[in-house]
């Protein structure tokens, strides 16, 4: 199977550089094809331009954006590992999103109906963050959450989601915390 990891972390040192380097290994070793695209490392320009909006009703992508598109093309499974930032994507995300999943290549409207065109292939949502999943799940930030990336990007665009981690209270956890959510993350990439 081939995998594109997109990773959104500043810091290779930090609970979301283990995570990937956990999925990166962990895939590899089990024999599948995996290409790992890290935003800050390629410092990936967020910015949607006039010129990238323009471009886009037209079908006419920078260079930039193009190769981001053709891993995406490539992929059987896109796999996302972030944390959750003001209950969001990181800002650098967020821009690849705006710029990379664009239209009439993610998705077009053919009279009037939204149509995703990032069909027959799955992702899966890795995720950290702060507060405890009781505190998300009393602010409603859940669902939220579920809401905005699984329903507003990734099946809007036609992907299936295989799996969405939310892993809770991160910058506390521990090495048997973080070995289980290894363990989790390594059994469903077992076929």
């Amino acid at each position: 199977m081939k995998h594109l990891v997109i990773y959104a972390h500043p810091n290779e040192q930090s609970l979301n550089g283990h995570l990937k380097k956990v999925v990166t290994e962990h895939l590899t070793q089990n024999g599948h094809e995996v290409i790992l695209r890290d935003l800050y490392q390629l410092n990936f320009n967020p910015v949607l331009s006039l010129e990238d909006m323009e471009g886009q009703r037209i079908g006419r992508v920078n260079e930039e954006v193009k190769t981001e598109q053709n891993y995406i093309v490539w992929a059987d499974c896109i796999t996302f590992i972030h944390p959750i930032w003001w209950t969001g994507l990181p800002a650098i995300l967020k821009g690849y999103i705006d710029r990379v999943f664009s239209y009439g290549f993610a998705y077009q409207y053919d009279q009037g109906i939204q149509k995703g065109l990032l069909v027959d292939k799955q992702t899966v949502i890795i995720n950290t963050h702060g507060k405890s999943r009781t505190e998300y799940h009393n602010l409603g930030m859940d669902t939220a959450l579920s809401l905005t990336s699984d329903k507003g990007i990734y099946s809007y665009c036609g992907l299936e989601v295989k799996q969405h981690f939310f892993f809770d209270k991160a910058d506390r956890a521990n090495s048997e915390v973080i070995e289980e959510w290894t363990n989790q993350i390594k059994s469903l990439f077992v076929e």
